[in-house]
């Protein structure tokens, strides 16, 4: 039977849940005729989507559509109970969660994380934000069947639930896992059934997540999509064994768009890095050789406390940029055979790190150049293409050679918004079970 039972408000929203469970490899079946099903058919599914198509309807009838829906479905092997709400707070937020919360007893408590980063929701403050904007001066205030004229995420389930509603904000995140379980179970002593939770980054919706598996409350997961998504990761096995696994990002592009996109990720996920001395690359075999150990062995140190490691060439800073005019003198060689003397250095590092660490399973890497070397110092046949992360950014798998199978995005350093490594990075998360 099904661990995760999503229960939405409408269609399109149940399947975008589900197809952010089918990304991390769960079967997932959306239900659309509630009087053919037969609960047997969904026997070898991962995870149920059930919409009831009442954000639009009175408070009272969407209640008993949800509490209907719930009682059918709930189950002692459920690990993962949502409730699936619009990423824009429209719809009848309070009664249905109260239905969910009536329905699975007096100890679940319903937390809404309602943020959705690549679609640029957010929560700060206890205020959503859409692209920056106050939710209330979007055209959701406007909205001709269900307006949402206030931005106060826990305003919107106090006018809508009968139970206590608590809000938890940035500030309380910021110092761990273990402070933020025993502030919701603080919550949960003082009476609330709903907690707000201010969500800006997936790093947010990973802490939330840890937070609610530490507190061992029983919960309801109310948000658009993104939280389930992140729960099930982290509470739902997959068919082979969970590993440990890590990721790598080797990074060797200077595109000025690059530094953009490596300080996002930096400030959106926990991240380990090690910038590269790319000049100590160029300057003989001895320090050549001091600089690849030197970085390989900082990454390997840190490694074990981090899922996220980046190498990253300095030259992503403009007054790190090498002038190679006098290397390609003193070696008596081209532009392409020095940046090459670079690139089988990061490569040699990325090398180096795989073959010391079994646990890294996936890597990515920017720049094309970079990509090459690695693949060739890897020894690998070739890509075995799987998906398109982003446009220009591809998702495969390494074949043949020593690391047959390691998990590989590749991007050109230009490419993609601000976002694009971050996308990536979770992509990869989202394919290795981390």
């Amino acid at each position: 039977m099904p661990e995760c039972v999503v229960i939405a408000d409408d269609l399109t929203g149940a399947n975008a849940t589900g197809v952010l469970l089918k990304k991390m490899n769960y079967k997932a079946y959306t239900v659309m005729n509630a009087e053919r099903i037969e609960l047997s058919i969904l026997a070898d599914c991962d995870c149920v989507l059930y919409p009831t198509d009442s954000r639009g309807v009175e408070a009272q009838v969407a209640y008993n559509r949800v509490y209907n829906v719930c009682r059918l479905l709930k189950n002692d092997g459920v690990k993962i109970y949502s409730k699936r709400i619009d990423s824009t707070l429209r719809g009848n937020l309070g009664s249905e969660t109260d239905a969910m919360l009536d329905c699975l007893g007096e100890n679940y408590v319903a937390i809404a994380a309602p943020c959705f980063p690549a679609s640029g929701r957010v929560v700060t403050g206890g205020y959503m934000l859409v692209e920056g904007i106050p939710l209330h001066k979007t055209n959701i205030a406007i909205d001709p069947k269900t307006p949402v004229k206030c931005s106060e995420v826990s305003v919107l389930f106090e006018q809508q639930s009968k139970y206590k509603v608590g809000s938890i904000f940035m500030k309380d995140l910021m110092y761990g896992k273990h402070y933020l379980a025993d502030l919701m179970k603080e919550r949960v002593n003082e009476g609330c059934r709903i907690l707000t939770i201010d969500c800006v980054t997936q790093e947010d919706l990973d802490l939330i997540a840890d937070a609610v598996i530490t507190s061992k409350l029983p919960v309801v997961a109310v948000d658009p999509g993104v939280f389930t998504a992140t729960l099930s990761r982290k509470l739902i096995a997959p068919t082979q064994k969970r590993e440990k696994n890590k990721i790598l990002a080797v990074v060797g592009s200077v595109n000025p768009n690059t530094k953009v996109q490596m300080e996002e990720l930096w400030l959106s996920q926990r991240t380990y890095n090690v910038f590269v001395n790319t000049r100590e690359l160029l300057e003989g075999e001895e320090r050549r050789e001091q600089e690849i150990a030197r970085v390989t062995k900082e990454i390997l140190t840190e490694c074990e406390r981090n899922v996220v490691s980046t190498v990253t060439g300095d030259g992503i800073y403009p007054e790190n940029r090498i002038d190679f005019k006098p290397y390609m003198e003193r070696y008596g060689c081209s532009l392409d055979e020095v940046t090459g003397k670079i690139n089988s250095g990061l490569a040699e590092i990325t090398y180096r790190i795989f073959k010391s660490e079994p646990t890294f399973k996936g890597l990515y890497t920017s720049g094309g150049d970079v990509t090459v070397s690695v693949c060739g110092r890897f020894q690998t046949a070739g890509l075995s293409l799987r998906d398109e992360v982003l446009p220009l950014a591809a998702y495969g798998q390494f074949l043949k050679g020593e690391f047959d199978g390691i998990h590989i995005i590749t991007k050109g350093g230009s490419q993609g918004g601000r976002d694009a490594v971050n996308r990536c990075i979770t992509y990869l998360k989202e394919k290795l079970y981390i």
